[in-house]
């Protein structure tokens, strides 16, 4: 019988830190290969259903139900796609109305800085100009990051697809795998692991595309009350950037005021649409997000916060994207194994109203905290007055 070595808990919390270092150092320098992985893994816990319908209901051989599966979600993102590139044509036809609206709206602003600031409008120029200048010694050099950026996109919306064809292909194959690793009396636990995890995401990516139809509709429905052109498309690009966190909403503000310029340049309209933004935040925050996104994963948000900020650290906005689903795989994880199971609850959402100390022993209760010997070593009450001693 093998001996099992305990170690001390400062121990044991070392190896947590080194082992949570390791692996973020790991996602850092292999984030290229591992973020299309991961983003592959989600699609394919989506579409699971779909391809075991086609399995078991219509009875298709596996590798033609996963291919069918996979053909159905690419087209869907194609039509989406398509009509988004539609819409920006229409947008992009107008663009000297909007290059003239633009105008005049700078106009209005010079003469609001000049009047209210004492500044006059050459000296914003020349401030303006000198920006620009600064900013064009290093359009190479972010040209060039650009064209990288847009080509690692390209590499991996052509990877996505095909990670997940072959996830769905192989996921017989991957669970074996598992429970080849883990012993045979852990079986049941790491069945109820691979539940949990599928559940978790599935609900975690299904709340994600309620709360964007939901904030595409509501920036929609506000967007035509204030009559700004091209309603409909500014709503789903707005619900679709909303899937990135924090930075999302503020390009989509930035790409609606924009758009508006299509009509015209009044101030009132730009005005409307930053409440309709903060009106539609203040929803999504305080309401869709608590009822459709946290009920589903159970990550605290505090958590959540940290989570994101150092997913966004590690692998930019792919990386804040999956930080949520990995933490909520992360928590299962840890629940269901004994030694970690504070470690979840860290992670969780179950916060508890208040904390009393319970003890093993009902006789602790009843020791005072504080223990005072005499002489002869026998006990003294600590509610004794210490200054009389």
């Amino acid at each position: 019988m093998s001996k099992i070595t305990t170690y001390p808990f400062y121990i044991r919390l070392a190896f947590t830190l080194i082992s949570v270092i390791c692996i973020s150092y790991i996602f850092f320098i292999g984030k290229d290969v591992i973020i299309p992985v991961l983003m592959a893994f989600l699609f394919a816990v989506l579409l699971l259903p779909v391809s075991n319908f086609l399995t078991t209901k219509v009875h298709l051989p596996h590798i033609l139900a996963v291919s069918l599966t996979v053909l159905l979600f690419i087209l869907i993102i194609i039509a989406i796609f398509t009509f988004i590139s539609y819409q920006i044509s229409d947008i992009a036809s107008d663009f000297d109305r909007i290059k003239k609206n633009i105008e005049l709206f700078t106009r209005d602003v010079h003469r609001y800085i000049s009047a209210t600031f004492n500044l006059s409008i050459w000296e914003q120029k020349k401030y303006i100009d000198d920006v620009t200048q600064d900013s064009m010694k290093n359009g190479t050099k972010t040209i060039g990051n650009t064209l990288i950026s847009v080509t690692d996109i390209i590499a991996d919306l052509t990877l996505i697809p095909i990670y997940t064809f072959l996830i769905l292909l192989y996921r017989t194959h991957f669970i074996l795998f598992f429970a080849k690793l883990v012993k045979k009396q852990h079986h049941p636990k790491l069945k109820e692991i691979l539940s949990q995890v599928k559940s978790a995401i599935n609900n975690y990516i299904v709340g994600l595309i309620i709360e964007t139809i939901v904030v595409s509709v509501l920036t929609g429905l506000g967007l035509y009350i204030i009559g700004v052109k091209y309603f409909i498309l500014l709503g789903i690009i707005t619900g679709i950037l909303n899937l990135i966190p924090y930075v999302g909403i503020l390009i989509a503000g930035l790409v609606t005021v924009l758009s508006s310029l299509t009509a015209t340049p009044d101030i009132s309209i730009m005005l409307g649409i930053l409440i309709i933004n903060i009106v539609v935040q203040i929803i999504d925050n305080n309401i869709l997000v608590p009822m459709i996104i946290n009920t589903k994963v159970e990550i605290n948000a505090f958590v959540s916060i940290i989570g994101i900020i150092i997913g966004g650290g590690i692998a930019g906005i792919s990386g804040m994207f999956l930080a949520i689903p990995l933490l909520a795989i992360l928590k299962i994880i840890f629940d269901r194994i004994e030694s970690l199971e504070p470690w979840g609850y860290l992670l969780g959402d179950n916060m508890p109203k208040t904390f009393v100390w319970r003890y093993a022993n009902p006789v602790e209760r009843e020791r005072p905290s504080i223990i005072i010997f005499d002489n002869e070593n026998n006990a003294i009450d600590s509610d004794l007055d210490l200054d009389s001693k």
